[in-house]
């Protein structure tokens, strides 16, 4: 498979992965790299760009690069997965050290699997909401 069809298959794929945690992620469309551009787009997230790569061998820092300079002064993530590994996401510390203080952030990492099916509903920031039976709804 040619770089540019595997880089294609992991932004949708890391859409999907968005999809599962309950955004309304799809494949962004892809111009010339840019604020405008990012390679996931979902509403709920667009004060964040999201950097995809699909790689055996991932240059961190050139993809942080990258990301940065795509990202237009807004923060930044590279998302990235070898074959057959789970996917990693890449930021900046000053950008993660907030989240470690977020009043919630248990609830984060929480890894009860999900049980039955749920209704998929989105609110107009495009977070999936869950139905109240089956659990916490996001808001």
């Amino acid at each position: 498979m040619n770089s540019n069809r595997k880089g294609k298959r992991g932004e949708r794929e890391f859409a999907a992965v968005l999809r599962e945690a309950g955004f309304d992620a799809r494949r962004g469309q892809q111009f010339a790299g840019g604020p405008d551009s990012p390679d996931v787009a979902c509403k709920a997230l667009a004060w964040l760009h999201v950097e995809v790569k699909r790689v055996q061998r991932l240059n961190v820092a050139e993809a942080c690069s990258q990301a940065s300079t795509d990202a237009g002064g807004k923060p930044f993530v590279a998302t990235h997965r070898r074959n057959g590994s789970p996917w990693f996401v890449t930021m900046r510390a000053d950008f993660f050290l907030p989240f470690l203080h977020q009043k919630d952030s248990k609830s984060l990492y929480s890894s009860s699997p999900r049980k039955g099916k749920s209704s998929r509903k989105h609110n107009k920031d495009g977070i999936l909401q869950r139905n109240e039976r089956l659990g916490t709804t996001i808001a």
